[in-house]
C-alpha cells in the first residue's frame, strides 16, 4: 500500500530535498523526488512572481502552453506562500480543464487518467497550497512513489544547499536537457520532442511507464 505523510517537519536539511509548492509539477519535480528519502516543502517563503508555484506547462497542438493559476497575495508582495489564494476559480477551472483535455484527448492513457484530475478540479479551492497538496497527492499516487513528505514550519534561508531546489526548478532557469530521453508525445508528427514539461504530459503518454522514465532521469541527474 502507498504511504503519503504530509505533516510539518522541523528545518533540518540534512539528507532531504527541498522544494516549493507546485501547480501540476515538471518531470524534473518528481525525479528528484525519487532520489531523496524525504522531501520538505517550503511554504513559509515569499511568494516569488513568475514561477511553477502557480503554473505549468502542457503540450498542445500549437506547441507548449503555459497554464497560470490567477492568484491574491493578502499581504502584496510580502505575502508569504502559504497564504496566497486563488480567485476567478469558474474561469480558470474551466479553462484549465478544457485545455489540459484538448492537449490529450488523443494520448494513449488519457482515459485512464482524466477523471483523476478533474475530480480534483470539480472542487472549491481558495488556497494555493491546498490545491497543490491534492494535485501532489494524486500525482505521487499515479506514479507509485513513496515518500515521506512534510511543510516547513519557517523559512530555510537560502545557502546553495545542493539538496535545495526551491529556485532552480523555475522556468527562469534552463535545466539539463540532456537528462529527459525522447519519448512519443502527442502532436510528434508536427514537434520537435519538448523535455520537462508538467509530469502529466509523461503520464498521459507513458502511463504506467512513467516512473521507469522518472528512475532514469533521476539517475542522471545523480550522476551529472
Amino acid at each position: 500500500m502507498l504511504f503519503l505523510l504530509f505533516m510539518t517537519c522541523s528545518n533540518n536539511k540534512a539528507s532531504e530535498l527541498i522544494l516549493s509548492t507546485a501547480y501540476f509539477p515538471n518531470v524534473e519535480y518528481f525525479a528528484l523526488i525519487n532520489l531523496f528519502d524525504g522531501v520538505m516543502i517550503d511554504v513559509n517563503e515569499t511568494f516569488p512572481k513568475q514561477t511553477y508555484r502557480n503554473r505549468c506547462s502542457i503540450l498542445t497542438a500549437n506547441g507548449p502552453l503555459n497554464l497560470v493559476l490567477p492568484v491574491s497575495k493578502p499581504n502584496g508582495n510580502k505575502s508569504l506562500t502559504k497564504d496566497v489564494t486563488i480567485f476567478d476559480r469558474e474561469k480558470w477551472h474551466l479553462n484549465h480543464t478544457r485545455a489540459i483535455s484538448s492537449a490529450y484527448s488523443t494520448s494513449p492513457f488519457y482515459i485512464h487518467y482524466i477523471d483523476e484530475f478533474i475530480g480534483i478540479f470539480d472542487n472549491k479551492w481558495d488556497n494555493l497550497v491546498d490545491l497543490n497538496t491534492e494535485i501532489l497527492k494524486r500525482l505521487l499516487a499515479i506514479l507509485e512513489i513513496d515518500k515521506n513528505i512534510c511543510f516547513t514550519d519557517d523559512f530555510i534561508p537560502v545557502d546553495n544547499d545542493h539538496t535545495d531546489f526551491r529556485f532552480t526548478i523555475s522556468p527562469k532557469v534552463e535545466s539539463n536537457l540532456t537528462a529527459f530521453n525522447e519519448y512519443t508525445q502527442v502532436f510528434s508528427d508536427r514537434h520537435i520532442f519538448f523535455p520537462n514539461l508538467s509530469v502529466l504530459d509523461l503520464i498521459f503518454n507513458l502511463g504506467p511507464r512513467a516512473k521507469d522514465y522518472l528512475n532514469n532521469v533521476a539517475d542522471k541527474i545523480l550522476n551529472s
